[in-house]
């Protein structure tokens, strides 16, 4: 910091050997004037180096002191405080690394480095991972497990005005305590259940909440309130054609419309209208969106993904199709499997195989069938199973 400390004679005699002192700097008797005449200034300039006690405090207290001789040789003096704020960026940064073994039963093992922190991009030219605190790094095999997210601003409107009021999800924390708030205190009307676009997590949580729901409203008492409509671009209830046709009579029985093939293209919250590409309209009270779900951003700024920013990957070795060092798993992929815990518990024990398998330069097995299974919650305490592949 640089302080000017100017003295002025504002009297009508002149006076002599005018200095300047500065409390902060430590500076006294500066020379400033040999002679100051009636309305003549002179200054003196000082530097100060701040310290972090200073930004701890969050000022700086200082004191100027200008002091001279009069014509009957008596002292002048006067003072002025200066108060400067110093600005505070509380910040804290953290990279944990975990090295060696950590407990007991040894889950991380002896030479493993586990690192906490966020990946900016993946450079596979490189076999480089970099890391958002600049941090990078190297590999020989990598194993990408970046899941998925929702993306609700990809749909137009879906977060306007109508958004955690008349519009929720419930694929976040927010939207799904949101949601439940909601549904204790509403009244009934037209609930429509939609999925903006496949692939999502978890196929089958549009069908439990229905279900769910019904059983909700029936406990509450007012289902006969409700009509509730599920919005789904598939041509049926699910994926998978027998299964499809079970939870599709199940959802029939409960009084639960389904309207397949309804590819959503934007929504009109103060009208409360879902739009679809080709021009169906559907009115709601109360729309539960399942919105769009794309990859990792990492994997966008890697330049690896699909349209979606999902890794295209081999569907039966679980290796990315444009890299042989590279490997995907679980929500990653672009595999027309289900987006599941199951399905990644499933693809585990091929990747492991694989993983070794091209360490050591051998033939990948091509193992995956695209596994899966789903309990399905469907309400008054009961569910059911279902377990399909890519058959």
């Amino acid at each position: 910091l640089s302080y000017t400390i100017t003295a002025t004679n504002d009297g009508n005699v002149t006076l002599t050997n005018v200095t300047v002192d500065d409390d902060l700097t430590g500076t006294t008797d500066a020379p400033c004037a040999a002679s100051l005449a009636p309305g003549e200034s002179c200054s003196v300039v000082v530097t100060y180096v701040v310290t972090q006690a200073d930004v701890d405090a969050g000022v700086i207290d200082n004191l100027g002191t200008v002091e001279g001789t009069d014509p009957n040789n008596q002292p002048v003096t006067d003072t002025d405080p200066e108060t400067v704020p110093v600005p505070q960026n509380p910040l804290l940064s953290v990279l944990k690394v975990l090295t060696g073994n950590a407990d007991e039963d040894g889950f991380i093992p002896d030479g493993v480095k586990l690192v906490f922190a966020t990946i900016d991009r993946i450079a596979p030219d490189e076999n480089k991972v970099y890391l958002q605190d600049e941090d990078v790094l190297d590999y020989d095999f990598l194993i990408i497990a970046t899941g998925t997210r929702i993306v609700p601003e990809e749909t137009e409107g879906l977060t306007g005005d109508g958004w955690q009021k008349t519009i929720f999800d419930f694929y976040t924390l927010d939207g799904a305590t949101r949601l439940a708030d909601k549904l204790r205190h509403w009244n009934g009307g037209r609930m429509i259940l939609n999925v903006v676009e496949m692939p999502i997590k978890c196929p089958v949580a549009p069908l439990e909440f229905l279900f769910l729901a019904d059983w909700w409203l029936t406990k509450e008492g007012i289902r006969d309130k409700v009509e509730i409509t599920y919005a789904t671009p598939l041509d049926g209830a699910f994926t998978k054609p027998k299964a499809s046709e079970l939870l599709g009579t199940m959802l029939d029985e409960r009084g639960i419309k389904v309207l397949p093939n309804f590819n959503a293209s934007e929504v009109d919250p103060h009208h409360r209208v879902l739009k679809s590409w080709d021009e169906q309209e559907e009115d709601f009270d109360l729309l539960v969106t399942i919105p769009t779900h794309m990859g990792s951003e990492a994997i966008g700024r890697s330049g690896m993904g699909d349209e979606l920013d999902f890794v295209p990957t081999h569907k039966n070795t679980l290796k990315a199709l444009d890299h042989d060092n590279i490997f995907v798993i679980g929500d990653a992929t672009n595999l027309p499997s289900s987006k599941a815990g199951s399905v990644a518990h499933f693809q585990g024990e091929i990747l492991i195989e694989n993983v070794m398998r091209a360490i050591q330069q051998r033939e990948l097995w091509e193992g995956f069938d695209g596994h899966a299974n789903c309990f399905v919650e469907t309400g008054f305490g009961k569910a059911v199973l279902i377990d399909f592949n890519y058959d």
